[in-house]
């Protein structure tokens, strides 16, 4: 995982987006559609139709940054919104890239008696 900078917002792309898409095209889709600025420092997570591939697109300071994750079993859980965005805490992203149901998670134990 990446060490964002604090202050860092990350923004999920609701609904499929063309994975054939580069840096450019991601950027004309964070202007044209989610009316955001690809050059804030802002993270923007994008998923392809099949749901076992995501790009990240992040403006750096210096220069644009594109990561993608491709999940060999299973999908990546995304919001049921067809447009718009999602935002996300730090938290959630990673559990989104690790294949996690970000949206509710299941805590592994719980105490059963204070001691």
């Amino acid at each position: 995982m990446i060490g964002l900078p604090a202050g860092t917002r990350i923004w999920l792309a609701a609904g499929a987006t063309d994975m054939r898409r580069g840096f450019d095209g991601l950027s004309a889709l964070v202007q044209e559609q989610l009316a955001g600025d690809p050059f804030s420092g802002h993270l923007f997570v994008f998923r392809g139709r099949r749901g076992d591939l995501v790009k990240l697109l992040w403006w750096s300071g210096d220069g644009l940054c594109l990561f993608a994750k491709r999940l060999e079993r299973d999908r990546f859980v995304w919001p049921q919104a067809e447009r718009g965005t999602v935002h996300l805490s730090a938290a959630q992203l990673s559990m989104l890239l690790e294949g996690i149901d970000w949206r509710r998670p299941q805590w592994t134990s719980r105490p059963e008696w204070a001691t």
